[in-house]
């Protein structure tokens, strides 16, 4: 018997959700690397991409290392730097203060290689912080945006 494709309200609910869970730390990760209005318009794009392949998306095995792939992809195009994996990771956990299992779920990846790459970059001390000039000791996202905030904010 070959299966039923889920309802269109069930793929709509998913999609709200996987909106409200990524979209947050996505927006934070795409403002520590571009001004406040590029990185908005760089995440919105991304989540229409998301939206207009979201059927697809539902066949795949995990669709937010897809939809992380994207993200990080336009991010490094805008800002003409790609930053390294472990440089993500730091930036995640370290700057945005995302928990480890928390990175996971939004990139799509599991904790153990979320744990690999921090242990990874606090061993080489080529890492460096993404912008550092974008950060200030107390955890200001651009002009005014505090992180905590910036994380907190739902999306719509």
């Amino acid at each position: 018997m070959k299966p039923v494709p889920p309802a269109a309200s069930v793929l709509t609910t998913a999609f709200y959700a996987f909106c409200d869970l990524h979209r947050p730390a996505y927006q934070a990760y795409a403002t520590a690397h571009l001004p406040q209005e590029e990185a908005q318009l760089s995440v919105t794009q991304l989540f229409d991409l998301v939206a207009s392949n979201w059927t697809w998306l539902m066949t795949e095995q995990c669709p937010s290392a897809w939809a992380w792939e994207e993200h990080t992809r336009a991010v490094a195009r805008r800002a003409g730097r790609t930053p390294s994996p472990a440089e993500d990771t730091v930036l995640l956990h370290d700057d945005l203060c995302l928990s480890i299992d928390h990175i996971a779920t939004i990139t799509g990846t599991d904790t153990a290689r979320v744990t690999a790459l921090l242990a990874a970059a606090r061993r080489s001390p080529a890492i460096e912080r993404i912008a550092p000039d974008r950060w200030s000791p107390e955890g200001v996202v651009g002009p005014g945006e505090p992180t905590a905030r910036l994380l907190s904010q739902r999306w719509e």
